[in-house]
């Protein structure tokens, strides 16, 4: 879909117009009007009521709901049901009962203006209430933290109403057919997908918090602690020498594995590719590795891991595993490793890394990679299998030539190749 640019969008938020949003992949290509709380008017409102199902949602922050008193309804309502609903309600100076565009912008109105209590609504009404998450769409991609940041980012006080735009006989409007809409109608028109990239690529989400000399066995580094402001967690960055604005920087971003990390297991090569990058920033006598928490599994976690692995022993390839189990194969991201490394004073880079995805990502961000350094482990009688997958279906830049192509649990790879 040619959707448009976050920055038209906003523009058109900022200007009181409404933006066309395509949901979330997983709500089958639907798509939403959005326009800016404090800027809809009888008109606006009346246009919304026209190309929606006519359930009108206001979606505001933790902060306005808990003012407002608006406590959460028994279950997630209709459309809305991604985010939590409050009870609905009214602006006590309607004329027409609430139902009216005129009444109902002049809820929406007061929904976002910090000005008024909750003494001046009515329960129930005719505008539903959202709680957005407070991370927006960093949180959750959903239509509510979707509303609600592109007011945010307009400059707009954090509020939108929204609606799914539905056909004339109510049925959703889908893919291409929004597009239609939003050409018709000479409306922007964006995905939460771009919105969110648009925050990742745009806004600083981790803190600097600690830093020390920590020597290793491979050498010694200064170890820098960073904490996610999103979840809390805590990431790690070992650096070697002087990597502020010099060129070429010796670069590794490696996934938490705690199998393989502490305890040294054979199943996968992630032990040995950490312990190959921090032997190669030592010699080079510069570089940074950035260790990321939370990518355990390729982003599943540990429980879900071990599961996969029960699933593989019974023949199952890793990413057979992880779908088996309805689980992604691989969630990871690494937005914070490319935030650490620009807080580190790193813009240019020589990647130590087998996965066309870890490229592709950082470069996303804005950095700029100049060369692959190739980070590969002989495989061994337990790992070959895995090997071979992550290099067959997922693309890995792997050297398999000479290994048995059908050994699982390798009884006829050679003992050397551990």
């Amino acid at each position: 879909m040619p959707y448009d640019s976050i920055e038209t969008a906003l523009e058109a938020i900022r200007s009181g117009a409404f933006v066309v949003v395509m949901d979330d992949a997983s709500r089958e290509n639907t798509g939403f009007l959005v326009i800016g709380a404090e800027k809809i008017t009888t008109k606006t409102m009346a246009f919304l009521l026209r190309h929606t199902r006519g359930i009108i949602y206001t979606a505001l922050t933790d902060e306005r709901l808990d003012a407002l008193q608006l406590p959460k309804t028994s279950g997630i309502h209709g459309e809305a049901r991604h985010a939590a609903s409050a009870v609905s309600v009214d602006f006590n100076t309607a004329v027409d009962l609430g139902l009216s565009a005129a009444d109902r912008s002049a809820t929406v109105r007061a929904l976002a203006d910090p000005t008024i209590g909750p003494e001046r609504f009515t329960r129930p009404g005719h505008v539903f209430p959202v709680r957005a998450r407070r991370h927006g769409v960093l949180e959750h991609p959903g239509q509510a933290e979707a509303a609600v940041d592109l007011a945010r980012l307009a400059g707009l006080y954090p509020a939108a109403a929204l609606s799914t735009i539905a056909a004339d006989d109510g049925s959703p409007v889908c893919g291409s057919a929004l597009l239609a809409f939003a050409q018709e109608h000479w409306l922007p028109i964006v995905s939460v997908a771009d919105l969110l990239a648009y925050r990742r690529r745009t806004e600083r989400s981790i803190e600097h918090i600690a830093e020390a000399r920590l020597p290793t066995s491979a050498g010694s580094f200064t170890a820098h602690v960073y904490r996610s402001l999103l979840d809390g967690s805590e990431h790690l960055a070992l650096v070697k020498g002087q990597v502020r604005g010099e060129d070429n920087v010796l670069v590794r971003i490696h996934s938490e594995c705690l199998t393989g990390d502490v305890f040294g297991s054979l199943r996968c090569d992630c032990g040995n590719q950490l312990k190959m990058a921090l032997t190669q920033i030592e010699r080079a006598g510069s570089g940074v590795l950035v260790y990321l928490r939370g990518h355990e599994g390729r982003g599943i976690g540990l429980a879900h891991k071990l599961r996969a692995y029960g699933l593989q022993d019974q023949g199952r390839d890793t990413v057979e595993a992880n779908l088996d189990l309805g689980l992604p194969v691989d969630s990871r991201r690494y937005d914070v490793g490319a935030q650490i490394l620009a807080d580190l004073g790193v813009n240019t880079l020589r990647l130590m890394s087998n996965n066309p995805v870890k490229f592709a990502q950082l470069e996303d961000y804005g950095l700029k990679i100049v060369g692959r350094v190739p980070l590969e482990a002989a495989p061994n009688r337990e790992n070959l299998v895995y090997l071979r997958t992550k290099s067959e279906k997922l693309g890995h830049w792997l050297n398999l030539d000479g290994w048995p192509l059908n050994a699982h649990n390798g009884a006829n790879v050679p003992l050397s190749a551990e």
